[in-house]
């Protein structure tokens, strides 16, 4: 390595270069320091420091583009390698270190040469915290504006408050709701049996009789409504399903909802809140009798809530609207009644000034 570059053309000094260059390899030696040192350039474009060997302190610099020396030269970028063998693989192979002398201070980075530094860095800061008493003097000044729109004389300032705040509520709950919506997965094909009108009025009777039923009250239908028709079918061919409370209509979409995940037949369905299940000739108890595309017993109660809440929501948002329908109806009827009445005051005060 020495020999060939000794056979190198003749030198030529350079610009010097000032300032301090960050340290790298295991030894962490600082490719320069403090100090001002000279380069020489040679004929096939190396750059190498002035007095001392051609490898200096184990680090070997073959080529330079672009760096930047004292105020006389605009170069930005060196391509360097290590020749220890012990040194990481990163310094064994080419690597493009970027360096930055902005400020006058000379920085270092490997890779892509880095353009927007100081944007970088002003990005990269964190947002300050604020103190406890700052949070707590906000909440005081939104709790005092709230108060005061709450206690205003004006009857539309408090309606408009009162509606954006339920707005509000109304979008956060949807949001929740749509943590608990379950993709429908797609179901293995299963093969309807046929059934008679003499078998179909002969379950229902059946059905109608005994007294095993499954509950499906607020939280809905959830895995353990499932579960349950199956513990029974294991020795019942039917079960009795029970919605309370059930709104009117629902019973239909449950019916469905149940024949889907259930496998079974509906039988007959109760003009108020009953269904008759059948479970099928050639029934087979399933290994898993909870379907896994619904939800626990716990997250069905949460949901629950949310719609409670949701529908309360919308039923009051309804009832602000109107009040608020109503408000401005009064406001034009009392400015209407206002303007006829000062020109009935007008045409009166006219009329006696005629008469004069």
């Amino acid at each position: 390595m020495i020999s060939a570059f000794r056979r190198l053309a003749k030198s030529e000094r350079i610009g010097c270069f000032h300032g301090l260059i960050s340290p790298c390899g295991r030894s962490r030696i600082p490719l320069f320091d403090r100090t001002s040192y000279s380069l020489k350039r040679f004929g096939n474009g190396n750059y190498l420091k002035d007095g001392t060997s051609y490898i200096w302190k184990d680090i070997c610099i073959s080529h330079f583009s672009s760096c930047a020396f004292s105020s006389q030269w605009s170069v930005t970028s060196l391509v360097y390698h290590n020749t220890i063998r012990w040194q990481s693989v990163r310094f064994r192979s080419d690597s493009l270190v970027t360096l930055n002398t902005e400020d006058h201070v000379a920085r270092f980075s490997i890779g892509r040469p880095n353009a927007n530094h100081g944007a970088n860095s002003k990005a990269m800061k964190k947002p300050l915290k604020k103190s406890r008493k700052a949070k707590l003097n906000e909440l005081k000044w939104f709790r005092l504006k709230a108060k005061k729109k709450m206690k205003s004389p004006n009857p539309e300032v408090r309606i408009r408050y009162k509606l954006e705040k339920a707005k509000r509520k109304e979008v956060w709950l949807i949001e929740k709701l749509r943590k608990y919506e379950i993709p429908k997965g797609p179901l293995p094909v299963h093969d309807p049996e046929i059934l008679t009108k003499e078998e179909k009025f002969y379950l229902k009777r059946t059905g109608e009789k005994k007294n095993n039923y499954v509950p499906v009250g607020r939280r809905g239908l959830f895995g353990g409504v499932v579960l349950n028709m199956h513990m029974h079918w294991k020795k019942h061919e039917t079960v009795k399903v029970v919605c309370k409370p059930c709104r009117p209509g629902q019973i239909h979409e449950y019916a469905e909802e149940l024949a889907r995940l259930s496998k079974g037949m509906v039988i007959d369905i109760k003009a108020k809140n009953t269904i008759i299940f059948y479970r099928g000739k050639n029934y087979v108890q399933p290994d898993i009798m909870s379907p896994p595309d619904t939800l626990s017993k716990q997250k069905a109660l949460e949901k629950y809530k949310f719609e409670q809440s949701l529908e309360h929501t919308s039923q009051f948002i309804e009832k602000l609207e109107r009040q608020l329908e109503e408000y401005h109806k009064h406001v034009e009827l009392y400015q209407k009644n206002k303007d006829i009445a000062t020109e009935r005051a007008t045409a009166n005060g006219d009329c006696s000034v005629d008469r004069q």
